[in-house]
């Protein structure tokens, strides 16, 4: 058993579970904050399905769509107000810049984002066309916002750009020893993308296609034209199975407007960018079961490293959380977890939907799948965000509006006719009035005389002015005639002249572009050569603390040859010493020695002068027998005993040892003294 937050059966409608799962993101993108949703699972366990949907019946993909335009439509700003640089950040132009960016933009030969109003890819047209008007209900009126999406996908620990206008050939390329895409014929592989590192810590693709959108239909387009180009092949478990992990990322630039609610506030301290990124996973395979070969065995190898990698970083973070360990995240070792680092670290909401397929033979991997989804729901990183504060009169939009209404219809009344007073005669009502009235032409009588001469009259009188009007019209005409060719010549004159100017003036745009494009190549060369000038730094500086570190452990090795030095030299002393007393002491005992044996010498010799004068001295009497030799052997002769060599010493009794032949003698062991 296992337990999850949700659980949706396999009957759930898409809008379910885009409204669980998908939405609090989207309003937390509008609200500034960061995003990221996961799709996880076995191959062949619907997660692409989950993400983009069917006809008809559109997946999380199309829904937070939707929902942005929906949510912020009327308060979008204009294309290319809003402009992404190449560093991960976003700068903020005035209208007439981008008005001039828009005519550039058109007049440059580059293929067009797809418009919103033009006839959609019957494709994907169903995905999008039933979409319920579900939208966030905090959106802050007095900003505008800007919409930027990319797709890039991860392909044997490679970034490709997938919306990069490039020859893209879908069929496999070759590859080297080093498991690298390399040129082969005709086919020429894309350019892999590089991460780095903005001012912010954030993770990004350098050289990404960043696209501005005005609508869901063409975000989608957007969509799926790089979902073509998307890396798919059939295997046993999975007829169009995904070979690499997508990711589509939804920016969303907002900034302020200023204090009369007209225009965007042009400070780039207050724009704040948030990210989106709904990321396809591939599934987890085992090539037991797939029987991949060649490269389809290498991309399954990429994919589950890329997985085990995403894995081993979710037990670190949540080892480090709950035992307060400081161990290392292994996060650059796969692309997908270095991309997404900030992420893990706290910089946003991460939200995973597991599909699990109820086959029984993927019963082992999705216990596996579900044991780590449920592990990943004991890891929490959160870190509070910093909003700018533009310190301005909220509802700014709305009372610009108020008053551009109110001056429209005061206008309107003041162009309008004044009811208030009688109506003035038009011009001509006042031409007929200047005529002489013409008299009643009504005949009573049959022999009435005067009232037809008197409506002759009256004609003729206005025949006359007639005419006279008729010359001075012709004068005034030809008056009018001789202002309007003075006046075209002067136009003309001034139109010459004008355009003289206008040549002058386009000569010199046409110098300044030119100066403009040669310092901002003078630019691009300066950054290019402050950028090599920072490595080297940074090279050099690395160089230095190695250097320093060396100089230090150098240094300590120093000192503790010093201090082993002089410990050497404190034990020879010691030792030269010791020796040297042991010698003397040697040298006494040897003198010592060397005069006892001169003593003794001296002493036998006084012995034998002794028994020589005893033997010269004493009176000859009979001579005895001689005994023969064995007698004498057998009988020891008597021995007299020597007086001590130092008579002022008390002899001690003698304790004499018998020697082993009769020319050894008998030796005092405390006068050392010979005695016969």
């Amino acid at each position: 058993q296992y337990s999850f937050k949700e659980v949706f059966g396999t009957l759930v409608a898409q809008k379910e579970l885009f409204d669980v799962v998908a939405k609090p993101l989207v309003e937390d993108l509008i609200r500034g904050k960061n995003g990221l949703l996961f799709t996880y699972g076995v191959t062949g366990s619907g997660k692409t399905h989950t993400m983009t949907g069917s006809p008809g019946d559109g997946g999380l993909l199309p829904r937070c769509l939707a929902m942005i335009f929906n949510s912020i439509g009327p308060f979008q700003a204009k294309r290319f107000v809003f402009k992404l640089d190449d560093k991960n950040g976003v700068d903020v132009q005035s209208e007439v810049e981008a008005l001039l960016e828009r005519q550039r933009r058109e007049a440059l030969p580059v293929p067009k984002t797809p418009a919103g109003k033009r006839q959609l890819d019957p494709e994907f047209a169903d995905m999008i066309d039933a979409q319920d008007h579900c939208r966030a209900g905090d959106v802050d009126e007095d900003n505008v916002y800007g919409v930027f999406v990319s797709y890039i996908e991860i392909y044997n620990n490679y970034i490709y750009d997938l919306l990069e206008e490039a020859p893209c050939d879908p069929i496999k390329p070759k590859w080297n020893n080093c498991n690298t895409p390399v040129r082969n014929g005709d086919f020429v592989p894309p350019q892999s993308k590089i991460l780095r590192e903005d001012q912010n810590h954030n993770m990004y693709v350098t050289g990404c296609t960043e696209v501005e959108v005005k609508s869901t239909e063409e975000a989608f387009e957007v969509f799926w034209r790089g979902q073509k180009k998307r890396r798919i092949a059939n295997t046993q478990l999975n007829r169009e199975s995904s070979r690499s992990h997508s990711v589509f990322i939804i920016k969303l630039a907002q900034a302020p407007l200023d204090a009369d609610g007209d225009n965007v506030l042009q400070e780039k301290e207050q724009i704040t960018l948030s990210q989106l990124s709904l990321v396809d996973l591939a599934g987890s395979e085992r090539t037991n079961r797939t029987k991949a070969e060649g490269n389809r065995l290498r991309e399954a190898g990429n994919i589950n490293q890329s997985l085990m990698t995403l894995r081993t970083c979710i037990e670190v973070l949540r080892e480090n959380q709950l035992y307060g360990t400081n161990k290392m995240v292994p996060y650059r070792d796969s692309k997908l977890t270095h991309l997404f680092k900030n992420y893990f670290d706290g910089e946003g909401k991460v939200r995973m939907i597991v599909c699990v397929n109820p086959k029984a033979e993927d019963y082992e991997e999705s216990l596996q799948v579900m044991r780590f989804a449920e592990m990943t729901q004991e890891v929490e990183v959160a870190r509070p965000l910093d909003r700018p504060l533009c310190g301005l009169t909220p509802g700014r939009r709305l009372r610009n509006q108020a008053f551009r209404e109110e001056l429209s219809r005061k206008l309107e009344l003041r162009g309008g006719p004044v009811g208030a007073g009688p109506e003035e005669p038009s011009p001509a009502e006042l031409f007929f009035q200047s005529f002489p009235p013409l008299p009643s032409c009504e005949l009573l009588d049959i022999n009435d005389d005067q009232t037809l001469p008197k409506l002759i009259e009256a004609l003729e009188q206005r025949h006359k002015m007639r005419q006279m009007l008729a010359e001075e019209f012709a004068k005034n005409v030809l008056a009018f005639k001789t202002m309007l060719q003075e006046f075209d010549s002067s136009v003309a004159s001034k139109e010459n002249y004008i355009q003289g100017k206008l040549a002058e003036k386009e000569k010199t745009i046409t110098g300044q572009k030119t100066e403009l494009e040669r310092l901002e190549k003078k630019i691009k060369t300066l950054e290019y050569k402050i950028e090599i000038l920072e490595k080297t730094a940074t090279i050099y500086e690395e160089d230095k603390r190695n250097l320093q570190q060396e100089l230090e452990s150098k240094s300590q090795k120093l000192q503790r040859q010093a201090s082993d030095k002089r410990r050497l030299e404190a034990r020879l002393q010691g030792m030269v010493a010791e020796t040297s007393l042991k010698w003397e002491k040697e040298c006494e005992r040897r003198v010592a020695a060397k005069q006892l044996e001169m003593q003794n010498k001296l002493w036998v010799k006084d012995e034998k002068l002794k028994q020589l004068k005893a033997i010269v001295t004493e009176p000859r009497a009979e001579r005895p027998e001689r005994p023969s030799r064995e007698r004498e052997r057998e009988k020891p002769l008597p021995r007299s005993v020597s007086p001590s060599p130092a008579p002022s010493a008390p002899v001690a009794p003698l304790r004499p040892r018998r020697s082993r032949s009769a020319g050894e003698r008998w030796v005092d062991p405390r006068s050392h003294s010979p005695f016969p």
